[in-house]
């Protein structure tokens, strides 16, 4: 059985640390604003796509689960806190642990995997992930309750219990 588009669109659904740093990243680019909406996720899916891809080819990197661990966390906190920086800044942040993802999931490629079909189905994933933080930061506008950085603060408490087990 060969593994293509429909299970690397399929693999980042089942990682609940996953999940939570995409929805963040595209809550942290809706609150950014500007060019960040679009510059921050597609920066994001960039570097992953790197990491994957480095991985594969055999590059080995440390603490790597502990990285994205850490993801949940700083994601969480920068949409709760309503975090501010530079778009360059902001777009290092999210590729930083961008590139740790991309990594952790290019090791856990199957084997019989078609690379470049899988990855696909991966970074498609990943983008709608990130358009879904999106939609309902802007969904949120309408009511008038800080809705984004209460879902920061869940992401972050959910980043904590992460680490705990």
């Amino acid at each position: 059985d060969v593994h293509g588009f429909g299970s690397g669109f399929a693999h980042p659904l089942h990682g609940l640390d996953h999940i939570l740093v995409m929805v963040a990243v595209g809550l942290w680019a809706a609150q950014l604003g500007g060019r960040a909406r679009w510059l921050v996720p597609a920066s994001f899916v960039g570097v992953m796509v790197l990491g994957g891809t480095l991985a594969m080819a055999g590059l080995r990197v440390p603490f790597t689960e502990e990285g994205i661990l850490l993801s949940v966390l700083v994601l969480g906190i920068l949409v709760a806190v309503a975090a501010r920086f530079p778009l360059a800044a902001s777009m290092a942040i999210v590729g930083i642990f961008a590139f740790l993802h991309g990594h952790s999931h290019g090791t856990e490629m199957p084997a019989n995997a078609i690379g470049y079909m899988y990855g696909a189905g991966f970074a498609l994933a990943t983008l709608l992930l990130h358009a879904s933080g999106i939609g309902m930061a802007y969904a949120a506008q309408s009511v008038r309750l800080p809705v984004v950085r209460w879902a920061g603060a869940a992401i972050t408490v959910a980043g904590i219990c992460l680490w705990a087990f």
